[in-house]
Formats: C-alpha cells, sequence, structure tokens
C-alpha cells in the first residue's frame, strides 16, 4: 500500500474545528489490480477517480453524470442529535453475477452494538430515485463490489448472492458543522463497505480515519476528487469521518456514496 498517509496514532496536527483546512494528508492509494490483495493484506484500499473508472469497467464520465441525483437527496429524520446537517436515500438490492435486483422498499437497520447512536431502530429512507438505479453505470458498480466481495471473503465458495444497500448522503453546513459520522468511528456489520466521495464543495475538513479493529494504529487522509473510492473489509477495522465546515458564508456540503455488501441476507432479517 502506497505509504502517503499518517498512521493514526501519530500527533493530530491542525485537525482542531479551527484547523482543519492546515493540514491534509493524502489518500493511500492502491492499483485497481491490486484491491482484492490490499483488503486480505491490511483491510483497506483506496482507488483514484480513473481507477475507479477502470476497476469497475465503466467510463469516469458515467459516474460523473450521477451526480446531479444528489441535489433531491431529502432530509434524514432520524438524527438523534437534533440536525439538519444530513440528507440521504436509501435503497437495497440483491446482486448475484452479472444479475442485479433491486427489492422491494424496506428499512435500514443495525444492531446497536455496531451503531449505538442510531441502531435497533427501523430507519425508513426516501429510496433510490429510479432514474439513479437504471442507469448502465450504476449496475456496473454493484456488480463490481459483489464480485469484489466474492474474491475477499468467499473465494472458494460457488458465486452466491451478495445483499447490498446503497445510502447516498449529502452532508452540509445548514447548522454551522456537519457530521458525517455522527455515531463516530464505527463498523457496519457487513462484509464490505465502499465509500464513493461524490463531490466536496465549500467546506473543511470531512478527514477520513481507518482504525484496526484490535489496535491503535491505522490511517488518515482525506478524500478531494470526485469519484476517488474507498474499500473496507468491515470485520477488520474501524472508521469515521471528521465534522465539516464551511469556508464561506454560503455555506457548503459533502456527497458520498456507501454502498455495503453482506453474506446471507440484509441486517435484520435472513431473508431478501
Amino acid at each position: 500500500m502506497h505509504q502517503q498517509a499518517s498512521c493514526i496514532d501519530a500527533p493530530f496536527h491542525g485537525v482542531s474545528l479551527h484547523g482543519m483546512a492546515s493540514v491534509t494528508f493524502l489518500p493511500p492509494l492502491s492499483s485497481p489490480f491490486q484491491v482484492a490483495q490490499e483488503l486480505r493484506n491490511t483491510g483497506l484500499a483506496v482507488l483514484a477517480p480513473s481507477d475507479v473508472a477502470l476497476w469497475a469497467g465503466c467510463a469516469l464520465e458515467e459516474l460523473q453524470e450521477l451526480r446531479p441525483d444528489w441535489d433531491v437527496l431529502v432530509p434524514d429524520q432520524y438524527l438523534k442529535d437534533g440536525g439538519r446537517y444530513r440528507r440521504r436515500r436509501h435503497s437495497c438490492f440483491v446482486v448475484l453475477g452479472a444479475d442485479v435486483q433491486q427489492v422491494p422498499h424496506r428499512a435500514h437497520w443495525q444492531p446497536i452494538e455496531y451503531n449505538a447512536l442510531h441502531g435497533g431502530m427501523d430507519r425508513w429512507f426516501e429510496p433510490l430515485l429510479p432514474a439513479t438505479v437504471q442507469r448502465p453505470v450504476w449496475a456496473q458498480l454493484l456488480c463490481a463490489l459483489a464480485a469484489l466481495s466474492g474474491a475477499v471473503f468467499a473465494p472458494d465458495l460457488a458465486p452466491q448472492p451478495w445483499f447490498i444497500e446503497a445510502h447516498q448522503f449529502r452532508i452540509d453546513t445548514t447548522d454551522g458543522i456537519g457530521r458525517p459520522t455522527p455515531e463516530g468511528a464505527h463498523r457496519d456489520g457487513v462484509d464490505l463497505v465502499a465509500v464513493f466521495l461524490v463531490e466536496r464543495s465549500g467546506i473543511r475538513g470531512g478527514e477520513t480515519r481507518v482504525f484496526e479493529s484490535n489496535a491503535r494504529t491505522g490511517q488518515r487522509f482525506t478524500l478531494t476528487q470526485p469519484w476517488s473510492l474507498m474499500l473496507l473489509d468491515d470485520a477488520r477495522v474501524v472508521h469515521e469521518s471528521t465534522p465539516i465546515l464551511p469556508v464561506a458564508a454560503s455555506g457548503g456540503h459533502r456527497d458520498t456514496l456507501v454502498v455495503t455488501c453482506r453474506r446471507g441476507g440484509f441486517q435484520g432479517s435472513s431473508l431478501v
């Protein structure tokens, strides 16, 4: 793995809320041909936008055409901290090989041990727009993630379905500060977590921090390029993103696409 990122247990310089723009660590970029091996070795892989397109078998322009869909997200009504800084949509899919099926709309559910703030409750978010999931590039992304999950987590098994949840997020500075991960450093209770940065606009902060689950060591870096991608082995690492602040009075936002892959069923049920 590329060694541009700093170790988490090293001193944190310039990362307070008033100094988040002073230091930016570059992401530890991986080769698109070594993603599975990076995940097996370290539990973390990061791809540059052009390599995401190469890895997924699509054109970068096709990914960029998805961006306007983040302008029509709806407010998250479940934030327990009372914030108004998060908008989102959520849909679920089952992927087996090249077959991608969107399942009937269902609640997002996590156990409390994975999400102490919002776990244990059914959260019914608005679904992704049909125009989003009907784009060919959408199926290409989900198939690439399912294939990677099979290669990393079930390499010796026959092809099996992967239960995929897709979340569109916009974190903005409506309240002066936005929190990408209000639950703090966490795991998601799945096999693979994929975080695509869709856009950063008018903000500082939003640093990604990835820790080994059973150690203090880890990495810190900032995703800045649209359609860069972070991939995580959820059993091996915990992750979080630091708060964002606006750089001007007009405010700003951070858009991400978070996709999780899980064997056996969606959380909260063993069935589709």
